[in-house]
């Protein structure tokens, strides 16, 4: 069993360098707003997707290189999936993952553009993973 909690810490590391990597080299303007990401992005979680992703690329022959912008992506879709479930006209949550809501923390109009702008990077860093070798942010 230690073999694979080291696994998954590994690559939940891995994963978490690389997602804050590319929210710095992101073009959002607002202070504000890449604060908003990064609290909810980098708050926190199981990152069971994107493990899965390495895991398989792994099994097939991959390198974990190739898969962290898709494993990325995956999980900035997720987390704007989350921030958008939390919002009032949704569930209503307070709490995510034991602290407060991103609309909570911030408000409702910051939520909605964080989590808008979190999907729609993803889709950037799937096409800039695909130009570059190894998928380095650039």
């Amino acid at each position: 069993m230690v073999e694979i909690t080291e696994y998954i810490k590994k690559n939940v590391l891995s994963v978490e360098e690389r997602l804050d990597k590319y929210l710095a080299l992101s073009q959002v303007a607002s202070p504000q707003l890449l604060e908003a990401m990064r609290y909810s992005l980098l708050g926190g979680g199981k990152r069971l997707r994107p493990i899965l992703a390495i895991a398989v690329t792994e099994l097939l022959g991959g390198y974990v290189s190739q898969i962290l912008p898709v494993a990325c992506a995956i999980e900035m879709i997720h987390t704007y999936s989350l921030i958008h479930d939390d919002l009032p006209a949704m569930d209503n949550d307070a709490l995510r993952r034991g602290r407060p809501t991103l609309h909570k923390k911030y408000n409702e109009a910051l939520a909605i553009l964080a989590g808008d702008v979190l999907q729609t990077y993803a889709y950037e860093v799937l096409a800039r993973g695909c130009e570059t070798e190894g998928g380095e942010p650039r």
